[in-house]
């Protein structure tokens, strides 16, 4: 009997890729240990030129672990990271994870607002935070401790030394990586201050609690997912599977995502410590920071999203910067132009292939195999050890027919237990025999790749007909003089709802509204076509790039 027919998609894997991973019994600290022996001269993180060996990270990690444990952390104790990407926020994540800790990772870009509601709902009493955002968390939730992580602290000597000349660019430059802190207790101090961690304190567990990562804010309120040690670490390993060809303590992975994102969290926290890899890191992405590494520290693999490697793939074609070190490269949050993978392949050499994921399963469940087998305007098929099923959304329980649109589910040792206490929401996504939800819309071929059509909680109901956004930006961007568009639904004049539009323009555009809708009208039924067309300067996006419709919605709808 073919052991692939229930897994068609396992014969389009990458040759070397497995079809299972071995069950993971350690911790994430697991991790850093191996590395650390393993690879302990090989510099690990590098910062501006700063560098920190495998060894020498290892040793922080236990004096800062000791540190937080004076302040009083426990096992268990929720402690919230506040962080742009930097040495001390690697350092302090596997620090509260050595003791049985669990990790809350906080974009420092949100406003106070947002960081009080998640603050509240996790309860952490010690907040790691980067010293220009403590005064938004001091007093919020139940924070009692702030420790204030200076940046340019991390900075080579002479870097630290160019931002105090006395002229206005070193002043400025200074002022944005660093403020001061008043009423927190400075992280550098109480790192130097403590000794290791008696090597005899308790370790976690596969199962323990190892992150609360918020998500949901583009469809609701943000709840924290809930990630154990095994959850990451099989994720970690089945990107490492994924992936043959790469080279354990030889690889040189570029933090360009953020690490207080799920996607940049798994590539560069855990999977890159997992297989030895040097991590650059870039507080955020800074197009001529990150040519200026290339010519110091070439990279040969980057997680990333569309704009940035059309981005950079133009930016050094233009100023002659060689990306051919770059051998592999993997995409994910949002869809993944095809003309963006020829534009990126012809300056690298390399590949690049898109994945899917979501923070519920500690990111990745699907991927396009990193070979010829790949295909462009799929997210490909799923990872080692995982199960999906394609479902009629009104009855999970019904699988729909091959080719047929439907929600996706996903099974794999890398989905999550469930929310920080909320169960009823747990409950409507985490089928009770280990099913998860995604609320995305996909179909699949017979080989198993998968298309994403849309998500269902932002489907437009007009006129009884469903509309999904994405097929209505699609049209859009077709449109002569459209650069980008994001679709959502209003509440129309006679009840239900109206497909409406924000569109921003090519700068020498003279393309007007209707002028557009026109144009959809040769690729769309009536039925989605745009009630109305706004024009706008820029669409709301996250931190790494995804446009928010939600906030597109609010936005226009204040407008109304």
């Amino acid at each position: 009997m073919d052991a692939t027919a229930d897994r068609p998609w396992t014969r389009s894997y990458a040759p070397g890729v497995p079809a299972t991973i071995a069950e993971q019994t350690g911790s994430l600290v697991d991790l850093l240990t191996d590395a650390a022996r393993r690879f302990g001269p090989r510099v690990a993180l590098d910062f501006f030129g700063a560098t920190t060996t495998y060894a020498e990270l290892d040793a922080q990690v236990a004096r800062a672990a000791e540190a937080l444990r004076r302040l009083g952390v426990q096992r268990g104790d929720r402690v919230a990271l506040v962080l742009p990407n930097c040495p001390q926020h690697v350092v302090a994540f596997y620090a509260v994870l050595r003791l049985g800790a669990v990790v809350v990772e906080h974009n420092p870009l949100y406003t106070a607002q947002e960081l009080e509601h998640q603050l509240t709902d996790h309860a952490a009493r010690v907040a790691v935070v980067w010293d220009k955002v403590a005064p938004l968390i001091r007093g919020r939730g139940s924070v009692e401790t702030v420790v204030a992580v200076d940046l340019s602290s991390a900075l080579p000597r002479l870097k630290r030394w160019a931002l105090r000349l006395p002229v206005p660019k070193a002043r400025a430059a200074r002022a944005a990586m660093t403020a001061p802190a008043p009423g927190a207790l400075s992280w550098a101090h109480l790192v130097d201050a403590a000794g290791p961690l008696a090597a005899d304190h308790p370790a976690p567990a596969a199962d323990d609690i190892a992150l609360l990562q918020y998500t949901g804010g583009t469809t609701g309120t943000p709840k924290g997912a809930i990630l154990s040690h095994r959850n990451l670490r099989a994720n970690a390993a089945q990107g490492r599977a994924w992936v043959p060809g790469l080279r354990d303590g030889e690889e040189t992975v570029y933090a360009v995502l953020p690490l207080f994102h799920a996607y940049g969290l798994t590539l560069c926290l855990t999977f890159s410590v997992s297989i030895g890899a040097t991590l650059v890191l870039f507080p955020r992405f800074d197009l001529d920071q990150v040519l200026d590494a290339v010519r110091r520290r070439p990279p040969t693999f980057l997680p990333a999203v569309p704009p940035i490697y059309e981005r950079l793939a133009t930016a050094a074609r233009k100023r002659g910067v060689d990306l051919t070190s770059v051998r592999y490269a993997i995409s994910g949050a949002m869809a993944l132009p095809p003309a963006t993978v020829e534009l990126w392949e012809s300056v690298t050499g390399g590949l690049l292939v898109e994945g899917y994921g979501m923070t519920e399963t500690s990111p990745i469940t699907l991927g396009n195999p990193v070979s010829p087998a790949r295909r462009p305007g799929t997210v490909g098929v799923p990872f080692p050890s995982t199960e999906i099923r394609i479902v009629d959304p009104e009855d999970p329980s019904r699988d729909r027919a091959p080719g047929e649109a439907g929600e996706l589910l996903v099974r794999g040792p890398q989905v999550f237990a469930g929310y920080w206490q909320r169960p009823e929401e747990t409950a409507a996504v985490l089928l009770p025999d280990g099913w998860l939800r995604t609320g995305d819309v996909v179909t699949m071929d017979p080989d198993g790749f998968v298309t994403v059509v849309d998500r269902i909680k932002e489907l437009i109901i007009t006129g009884g007909f469903n509309v999904y956004p994405s097929e209505v930006e699609d049209a859009l961007r077709r449109v002569p003089g459209v650069r980008d568009a994001a679709a959502v639904g209003l509440p129309g004049e006679r009840g239900g709802e109206e497909v409406v539009a924000a569109v921003v323009l090519d700068d020498d555009a003279s393309t007007d509204p209707e002028a557009v809708r026109a144009g959809c009208r040769q690729h769309l039924a009536g039925y989605k076509v745009p009630r109305q067309v706004v024009v706008v300067a820029d669409l709301p996006r996250s931190q790494i790039g995804k446009v928010l419709r939600r906030e597109v919605r609010d936005r226009l709808l204040a407008e109304r």
